[in-house]
């Protein structure tokens, strides 16, 4: 994807990979600093296959040469790539705020037709704003919208949010390309690089997270951690 390339391109420097974890939900990667990404388990029998190749030999090798698993097919090694992403990433905390992205999009959306990709604690107070409410998941609960539904909902709607998640899907691209001129686009979650690359690709804000501690962030995703769990973290937002 050009955005994973772009990504790529933008980070200053390499570092080795000095731990990586792998638990349910989440991957994290310690190199510069500790990136998250989130986690999907691969699909099928591993029998005859190895959804993560290099597996247990990570750890030593270079970050950039692991943050290139951003655009793999498997999703375990998407998952890696995106943490190690993360980890290199030189935030400019200057242009970054604490801010509730979900505050934000409840606030751009009142009154409006918005669309949010992924499941977030936010959806039923937006619901209540929201002239009209989509929310599209891979698996849809009841009352929401499956992922083939993108392509005639997003085009609708005025404000958009997309989970981080879908650069590890590899689905990210297609969406921001289904939206309207003139939305309002948020990227948001653990996963979504605190880049102002995204800026190009049509996203007026990204909401991501920071490890401002790492040893406690290790612990609490090697134990299976919700990141409503994780405690070492700094949610922080830009705008475009």
């Amino acid at each position: 994807m050009r955005i994973i390339d772009a990504l790529l391109s933008s980070l200053e420097g390499d570092a080795a990979v000095e731990d990586v974890r792998l638990s349910p939900f989440w991957t994290a990667v310690v190199s510069r600093g500790c990136g998250l990404a989130a986690n999907f388990t691969a699909p099928g029998h591993h029998h005859d296959g190895a959804p993560v190749k290099d597996a247990g030999t990570l750890a030593g090798k270079q970050a950039l040469e692991l943050a290139r698993l951003a655009g793999s097919s498997s999703v375990l090694e998407s998952s890696i790539g995106m943490a190690a992403v993360n980890s290199l990433l030189q935030v400019n905390t200057e242009r970054c705020e604490i801010l509730n992205a979900g505050d934000l999009i409840e606030e751009k959306g009142k009154g409006k037709r918005v669309a949010v990709v992924g499941h977030f604690p936010f959806v039923e107070k937006l619901r209540r704003s929201a002239r009209e409410l989509w929310v599209i998941e891979m698996l849809p609960r009841r009352g929401h919208h499956a992922a083939n539904e993108a392509t005639e909902i997003i085009p609708r709607a005025e404000v958009v949010a997309i989970t981080g998640s879908a650069f590890v899907n590899g689905t990210i691209e297609g969406l921001l390309a289904l939206r309207s001129p003139g939305a309002f686009v948020v990227v948001l979650g653990p996963t979504t690089p605190l880049s102002s690359v995204l800026f190009d690709y049509g996203v007026d804000v990204v909401s991501g997270t920071r490890v401002v501690d790492r040893d406690t962030v290790l612990r609490y995703v090697s134990q299976g951690a919700t990141f409503r769990q994780i405690r070492g973290v700094s949610l922080l937002t830009m705008r475009k």
